[in-house]
């Protein structure tokens, strides 16, 4: 019996660890208590300076545009292509070297500048060797998809977003949300900066993570979701998948015991 009782003992010390819990998947979590909670976002974001890599999206208008189509790459791209292939084979890749090069009017050294100041750029590029300086110049500069990547307990591989900034959640949704086994308490950014990368933890269960430094994604970002001890366990998401599991194996214990004790 003293066998029976310590297997029996065990596997109810397993199932009370091995499932995952409520608070393990939610998101924003707060007091016990509902409440409504106004939380200021960090609004303390610098504008992003171009990085080896990145593919902008380079517009120029004036008033007649047949004499500024050689600027513009055609919209279309390669015949059946998607949006994130056109701007790989429309936009303008900054190489090793931290430069671009447009049509007409050479290199322009890019690297660590804001969409701003390039645009400053090839504005005074234009009116110096294009144009007068009477000549209404329009030009905009973006990056072409805010391009990240996701690996771990989440849609894995290169992702996209069009937009000018974006939350981490917004990141999260896009790659199809993280599984039931991710461990939200601890996702980790890799970042990249001029010096190198730099890994950057983040809570994501809760509210206070709109305050955090890291809640922006940036280009280039890699966001890792660490799957929780559970999984290694591998017993089951929730109680159901546990008990199953548990069943399968207490049977194949017990039958053991009994061969064993004949």
């Amino acid at each position: 019996m003293a066998k029976y009782f310590l297997i029996f003992f065990g596997l109810a010390l397993l199932f009370c660890t091995s499932c995952i819990s409520h608070k393990d998947v939610l998101y924003f979590q707060e007091n016990e208590t509902a409440s409504d909670s106004i939380l200021q976002l960090n609004q303390q974001q610098k504008p992003y300076r171009i990085q080896i890599n990145d593919i902008l999206s380079i517009k120029i208008k004036v008033l007649d545009q047949e004499n500024v189509s050689i600027f513009n790459p055609l919209g279309d791209g390669e015949l059946g292509a998607s949006s994130q292939e056109n701007a790989y084979f429309n936009g303008f890749t900054v190489d090793l070297q931290g430069n671009i090069t447009i049509p007409q009017l050479g290199d322009f050294k890019v690297l660590s500048l804001d969409t701003k100041e390039i645009e400053a750029l090839v504005k005074e590029r234009l009116l110096k060797e294009q144009f007068n300086e009477f000549a209404s110049i329009f030009v905009t500069v973006r990056l072409a998809g805010l391009r990240y990547t996701t690996l771990g307990e989440i849609g894995n591989g290169p992702q996209t977003l069009f937009k000018e900034r974006a939350t981490i959640f917004e990141a999260i949704a896009n790659a199809g949300d993280i599984s039931e086994f991710g461990n939200r308490k601890d996702v980790l950014i890799i970042r990249q900066y001029p010096h190198g990368q730099e890994i950057h933890n983040i809570d994501l269960t809760q509210r206070n993570v709109m305050q955090s430094p890291y809640y922006y994604i940036l280009p280039n970002d890699m966001i890792y979701v660490q799957p929780l001890k559970q999984k290694t366990i591998g017993l089951g998401a929730n109680n159901i998948q546990t008990v199953t599991t548990l069943i399968g194996i207490v049977t194949v214990i017990t039958s053991t015991v009994l061969l064993l004790s004949r």
